[in-house]
């Protein structure tokens, strides 16, 4: 801020807490008794003074000119105006880590903590509600904001297209300093179009399908490998087995459809436009790889997925193929998009061309052991998001036979709720009591055995109910309510049978979900959109859900670490119209002031808290609600305003401290995210070190190390000179391996016959491309060529459709000798030379041809 835009008068304002301008709020005008809104608090030094506005007789005006008192402040929104400079007045606010800002009371500087900030709607662009309402309730989420503006230098990016930036930018104008009017996301939504052709052109998109394509594009530009001192603090329950004799067609039996991303405990890895080798099917892997939807779990089917439990034991399984989802509601659009694309698309016609295998023949099997031992030694990453919205779900399956029960765990960024109907409460509330399995909603599989006539029947009475209100039909539903739904148990039987390893058979099974790990922000959608084959509806019932205290105890397993288990809701998304058009609005706490608004795209009101228990909720978001996490920052604030002088200073990393701030149950001290594994600074992140730490007194260290352990403890800040040299070694093994294979290649496109050409499974060249072009620190592992290989007549052949590339036998070599891996795989050419009679002949008939 210029020094002329300072106001001279801000020395006047006295000591004024939020809770005093949120008391002075509810009153009165002390002149004419008029009411709110827009009521006026005089900020002079001990001036209790509350007066109306223009819109009845303007006592504040009157009594700043008689008490020459200068500043004063709108009750409502917030805003403050000076009577001499006459304009209106902004402050300076950067909150700082250390000191925490949790005390109660602040000094005058400090006074509005940004009392109008995260006020400021967003312009529609072209039906784009649906984002409007995501962004503003994720905006009001403080642990992802104050990650945004405070640890602003960790919004480091060289993906495209780099939406993290644009989403900083976004939240850097929403909690200006200077309330704007409203802001337009022009760069975001840009971003995520490109990010997902879905989101292109100006059709009403489904707000949930969106927040899980923004969340997930966030993680993948902001993921961070986890170091092995990290991961054995925090543990990776992402794909743990926890029995020994688990099954793989288990790893479907997660009884819920929440949004996960299961490349958060993967390495990634793909290559950019400019393969060094020509993609025989390229064209195919960036359809697959694309990505569409935030769940692998979500099956491509449209409806809601009461269903989609169904065992997938007796399914087969695919041969390297990503399937493609797309999202399971589209409540704005009555038209049906493409559920699926075949997950074995061909890039071309079949080559038929002779397959041959060179030299020793490599196990098969051995291959496909070799690829599923490298992916347990895949790299695990965390991220922002991850550390916000990620919990885990164990799941159990339990064979009725022989009483074998298998136990999975999977990561879930929200849990979407069916909204039980009143056959299913009555069942639900039954089983409560009598502790029988029970699952709601109706499996159209059970309609093989009863025909189409009883299938079309139900069809038309559900038809019929949702054109009925639902308060003429339906008993008051709570989010507790579809929580138990959720987590109630399911029967496997008929044509959802348990596939049991131990039996070998399909069995009768029973399937029960508890919460692991609970995130520190819990998502919750409700799935009130359902498309059935010739019409779409949508489930208008009630849901009533708390706006503090809800407890996910009841539904919590007995292994899980989690000691914070209420909640208070953040912000609700909620969509007003039809299955086929409507418009999406949200209501948010503002974390400042207390108070609940209404964000409207560019329209912000303030409303009372009953306005949002009476909203027809569709996407909530609620926090852990901790009173002891607020006690440890007070005493924080406490030992740093001591000033106790300490020999020693310490520095702890800016992320954790974020997290200390905003979370309930921030974990150990991480001190790994700007630490190498040699207790140094990684030369990459030396240069911007400023950025990732922040330096406590050794009373605040004391402090924080023994109520939450981790560390390390960091007193000197250095770079590594082990990592450089490994860097500067890693640098010349890239540069050898590619300058190589560039002459191989060179020489084998100069061959115009060769007898051999090499087959490569392109998935993992483009793994060992994006590692020697360093976007990948890890090698990739064995050539693993099994998954474009079949075995026929006890030779490997080429897969009709495989990804592959072509090599030659020289560059195979060359990469196997570093790697090692296979199996061989070889395309023999297809022209055999001529024999020298054959040939002789051929030119005595052309010469006595010419004779004649």
């Amino acid at each position: 801020m210029a020094e002329q835009d300072i106001c001279p008068h801000l020395d006047s304002v006295g000591e004024v807490t939020t809770e005093d301008l949120l008391h002075k709020s509810k009153g009165t005008c002390q002149s004419c008794g008029a009411g709110g809104p827009n009521l006026w608090a005089c900020l002079q030094n001990e001036c209790p003074y509350v007066g109306c506005g223009e819109s009845f007789s303007d006592h504040s005006t009157l009594h700043a000119q008689a008490k020459k008192h200068n500043l004063t402040v709108n009750l409502t929104t917030f805003r403050v105006w000076c009577y001499v400079c006459e304009r209106e007045v902004f402050l300076e606010h950067r909150p700082a880590l250390v000191p925490v800002p949790a005390a109660p009371h602040h000094s005058k500087h400090l006074l509005f903590l940004l009392l109008f900030a995260g006020l400021t709607g967003m312009k529609n662009i072209g039906n784009s509600c649906y984002m409007n309402a995501a962004l503003q309730a994720l905006s009001n989420c403080p642990p992802l904001t104050q990650f945004f503006l405070d640890c602003s230098g960790l919004v480091r990016t060289d993906k495209k297209p780099a939406l993290c930036k644009s989403y900083q930018k976004l939240i850097s104008e929403l909690w200006h300093k200077k309330r704007l009017s409203y802001v337009i996301p022009t760069s975001l939504s840009h971003g995520i179009k490109l990010v997902n052709p879905m989101f292109r052109g100006y059709a009403q998109q489904d707000t949930q399908e969106f927040l899980r394509c923004l969340m997930d594009q966030l993680h993948e530009e902001l993921k961070e490998p986890l170091t092995e001192c990290s991961m054995s603090g925090e543990g990776s329950d992402r794909e743990e087995r926890r029995d020994g004799d688990h099954s793989p067609s288990e790893d479907e039996f997660l009884s819920c459809d929440s949004g996960s991303s299961s490349d958060r405990g993967e390495g990634g890895g793909a290559g950019d436009g400019e393969l060094l080798v020509q993609d025989a099917c390229d064209e195919k892997e960036r359809l697959k790889q694309r990505r569409v939807s935030g769940s692998p779990l979500r099956g491509g089917s449209q409806e809601m997925d009461e269903d989609a439990d169904v065992d997938t034991a007796a399914e087969e399984e695919p041969d390297n193929e990503a399937s493609m989802t797309q999202p399971q509601s589209t409540p704005c659009s009555p038209v049906r998009t493409l559920q699926e694309l075949h997950p074995k698309l061909s890039s071309g016609p079949p080559r038929s061309s002779p397959l041959r295998c060179v030299g020793s023949v490599y196990p098969f099997k051995k291959a496909q052991l070799l690829l599923s031992t490298r992916k347990k030694k895949q790299s695990h990453y965390r991220s922002v998001i991850s550390d916000i919205f990620d919990g885990s779900i164990l799941s159990l399956v339990q064979c009725l036979t022989c009483d074998r029960v298998s136990t999975t765990v999977e990561t879930f960024q929200d849990l979407s709720l069916p909204i039980p109907g009143k056959e299913d409460l009555a069942k639900l509330h039954s089983s409560i009591h009598q502790n029988l399995p029970v699952k709601t909603g109706v499996c159209p599989d059970t309609y093989g055995s009863q025909g189409w006539i009883s299938y079309i029947m139900d069809s038309i009475r559900r038809f019929v109910v949702s054109c009925i209100p639902s308060w003429f039909w339906g008993p008051m539903v709570t989010l507790e309510d579809c929580l138990a739904a959720f987590f109630a148990a399911d029967e496997l039987k008929g044509d959802n049978m348990y596939s049991c390893e131990r039996c070998k058979k399909l069995r009768n099974g029973v399937k029960y979900c508890k919460v692991l790990r609970l995130p520190e922000i819990l998502c919750i959608h409700l799935k009130r959109f359902r498309h059935e084959v010739m019409y779409s509806f949508k489930i208008s019932s009630h849901v009533s859900f708390p706006l503090e205290g809800l407890d996910m105890q009841p539904f919590l397993a007995k292994e899980s670490p989690s000691q914070v288990t209420t909640y208070d809701l953040l912000s609700v998304i909620c969509h007003h119209g039809t299955a086929g058009s409507g418009h999406y609005i949200a209501y948010c706490q503002n974390v400042i002031n207390g108070q609940w608004y209404e964000f409207d795209d560019q329209y912000v009101t303030e409303v009372h808290e009953t306005v949002v228990q009476n909203a027809e909720a569709y996407v909530l978001f609620y926090r852990k609600s901790s009173e002891e996490s607020v006690r440890e920052r007070q005493k924080v604030v406490a030992l740093a305003n001591m000033k106790e002088p300490s020999l020693l200073q310490f520095y702890i990393s800016r992320e954790w401290l974020n997290k200390f701030n905003t979370f309930a149950e921030p974990g150990p001290i991480s001190n790994h995210t700007f630490l190498c594994q040699h207790g140094g600074i990684p030369p990459n992140k030396y240069h911007y070190i400023d950025d990732l730490v922040v330096i406590v007194p050794q009373n605040v260290w004391e402090y924080l190390y023994n109520s939450f352990g981790g560390g390390p403890a960091v007193n000197h800040l250095y770079m590594c000179a082990i990592c450089q040299i490994e860097i500067e070694a890693l640098a010349k093994r890239r540069k050898m391996e590619i300058d190589t294979f560039i002459k191989l290649n060179k020489e084998f496109q100069a061959e115009e016959a060769p007898t051999v050409i090499l087959c490569i499974s392109m998935q993992w060249f483009r793994e060992w491309e994006s590692f020697v072009k360093g976007k990948d620190n890890e090698p990739p592992g064995p050539i693993d060529n099994s998954k474009i290989g079949v075995m026929k007549g006890g030779h490997i052949q080429l897969k009709q459709g495989a990804d592959y590339g072509q090599i030659s036998e020289e560059t195979w070599q060359y990469l196997l000798g570093i790697y090692g891996g296979g199996p061989e795989i070889a395309v023999r050419q297809t022209v055999a030379p001529a024999e020298p009679d054959s040939l002789h002949g051929e030119r005595k008939i052309e010469a006595e041809t010419r004779a004649l």
